[in-house]
Order: structure tokens, then sequence, then C-alpha cells
């Protein structure tokens, strides 16, 4: 079976493409790293399966989606000529930690002098390739090894996309994770997500104001509370409209598996009022209390769904000071008569 397989990858690597007659090309990326493939044998196949997944790399990468297409007909050309001329394995690297990247094929086919390539005569269809490839701009050279079998090198007429460098100060007034979350072995997972969520909240909320953090943190609650609602509906194997009761019930259960303790105040048809001990993010989430959108968004979503409108009214928050929180969702026609809250509809 004709493969492509990675030598030395300083990055990680996994299967890729699988070509028609079951040529492989497996691909170990690392952002300025090198990496090395072994063609064995080396098939028109498994050359098609690798520039693929060549070009596939530079397009997302570049600058400019132009170059990538002059870049792959140099590919094409290297690693063909390669494949037809070296009568066995062709070994084959990238490496972009310069501007542009560098092609580099070695094979053991016999070995050639580039020279001065001249334009290829009208009509004829072979020694094209190598012109072509210089005409494009790609600096080109061929080295002969010892005993056998040379090394192409040529410089893919790509430059990578520029990228934004970021280098702000540490925040110093109450940074998270707080120290005394530290266990034996460093800070645990549980702490380092909670600080990375209230730490993007507060630097949203700097940044951008509270009310574009709020938006923000209600779009990923609206995500988040869909497939929390699916989640109830797939345990209890609910089909349909979900009841008021059961809608509570749904706000308990996801509620506790992340963290919170609340508990239902009272419940009607129209109307949940809940209460709550303890917020997931912890004290933390005083710090950022656009966090109890969060809260919002997907208490507002699941109602909405299944009653076709809802206002959520966050009517004391741990976040802001009070010693728990309390939460009311008004459901359907309580919902559309009610000018306050946060409003959601049906679909949201």
């Amino acid at each position: 079976m004709a493969s492509a397989r990675p030598m030395a990858s300083a990055g990680w690597s996994r299967p890729g493409t699988r070509t028609d007659d079951g040529a492989h090309a497996w691909r170990g990326w690392e952002r300025g790293g090198s990496v090395e493939w072994l063609l064995a044998p080396a098939t028109p196949a498994a050359a098609s399966a690798l520039r693929a997944e060549l070009t596939d790399f530079l397009r997302r990468h570049a600058q400019e989606r132009d170059e990538v297409e002059d870049a792959g007909m140099v590919i094409s050309e290297l690693l063909g000529n390669a494949v037809e001329h070296a009568g066995g394995p062709v070994w084959v690297s990238l490496d972009w930690s310069a501007a542009r990247p560098t092609l580099v094929v070695h094979d053991l086919g016999p070995s050639f002098h580039l020279g001065d390539l001249p334009v290829p005569a009208t009509g004829s269809i072979r020694g094209r390739g190598l012109w072509l490839v210089r005409q494009l701009g790609t600096e080109l050279d061929v080295v002969a090894k010892r005993g056998t079998g040379k090394q192409v090198r040529g410089v893919l007429p790509v430059t990578r996309r520029v990228e934004v460098s970021f280098d702000p100060p540490r925040r110093e007034v109450n940074p998270l994770p707080a120290l005394d979350e530290a266990g034996p072995r460093g800070f645990g997972r549980e702490s380092f997500l909670r600080a990375l969520v209230v730490e993007l909240a507060r630097t949203a909320e700097n940044r951008h104001g509270p009310s574009a953090t709020e938006e923000m943190v209600a779009q990923v609650g609206a995500t988040v509370g869909g497939q929390m609602e699916e989640e109830y509906r797939r345990a209890r194997d609910v089909v349909g409209r979900l009841s008021a009761a059961q809608v509570a019930e749904c706000y308990l259960r996801l509620k506790s598996a992340i963290g919170g303790d609340f508990y239902v105040i009272s419940l009607d048809d129209d109307r949940i009022v809940l209460g709550n001990r303890r917020c997931p993010f912890g004290d933390t989430v005083r710090r950022a209390p656009a966090l109890c959108r969060m809260t919002s968004s997907v208490f507002g979503g699941i109602a909405a769904r299944n009653h076709g409108a809802a206002v959520v009214l966050l009517d004391e928050r741990i976040a802001v000071g009070d010693p728990e929180c309390q939460v009311t969702v008004l459901l359907g026609a309580s919902a559309r008569n009610n000018p306050g809250g946060h409003h959601y509809r049906q679909g949201s």
C-alpha cells in the first residue's frame, strides 16, 4: 500500500486523507517547525495526497490565498519529478521557520544541473515544469548526494499571514485564581476554568463596557442552555413541550451539576421563582457581575422554547452583594405582559 508517513514531527500527527488506491498522507504540524514525510513506495497517489495536505496547511496560514495556488504548482512539480525519476522512496520536508516556507525533496534518483533553464519549445509537453517553477519566483537549487540521489530545495512563493502580538501587563489587583485555591500539585482544573471565565468577562467589561459583555455572555448562555435542555430531555426521556414543573427541574439539574445550590421558592403554571445559596463561579463572581447574564440566558431560552415567551428577573444576586440569588422566570402570557427584566422569545 502506498503511503506518506511522517519521519519526524515537531508537533502532533494523525491519519490524514486517503486516496482511491488506499494511499495515505499523515500530517504533523507545529507552527514554525519542520516536518518530514516518507513516501514508500513513491506513487503518484501518495504524492497527490501529500500535496493536498501541504496546500491545505499553506492556505490556512498564508497572507494571500492566490499565492497558495502558485505554491501548489511548485509542490506538484517537485513531488512529481521525484516520483517519476526516483526509482525508490522519497523523503519530503517542509520548514516555515523563515519568512517563506522551504520544501525539500530527497530521492535516490540521478541528480541534474539546473543551469539556465531554456524556454520550452512550442508544443513540447516536457521540460516545462522546472522552467515554470522558476517563473513563479521560486528560489530553487539541486544538490547531489554522496553515492546516489539528490536533494531538491525550493522556497515557496508564500508569505505567512501577519498576526498581531499582544503583551498586556499582568493584573495586579485581585488576580485569579487566588493563591489559596492551589493544592499540593498547583491549581486544579476547576480553579483554572473558573478563573479563565471570570477574567475573560472582566477584561471584556473593562474594554467594551458592561452591556457588550452581557451580550456576549448571553450568546454563550443561549447555546449552552440549549445543550443542557437536550441533555435533560434525554435523561428524562421527554418529548414535546416541557411543563413549568419540568422546566424548574431542568434548571435545578443543570445548576446542581455545575456546583450551584438552587432551590424552588414557588412554582405555578406561569411563574417559577428560584433561590440560590451558592454561585457556580464562587465568590469570584463579585468581580464579574456580567456573568449573571449567563443564568438569565440559559433560563430564559429554555422557558421560551417551551412556553413561547419568557421574562427573567434577577431579583437578588450574590454577584452584587446579596446573601443569596433570587431569580423569577415568567412564562407565556405573563412574560408578554411584563415590560421589565430580560425578554426571550420562542426559537431563542
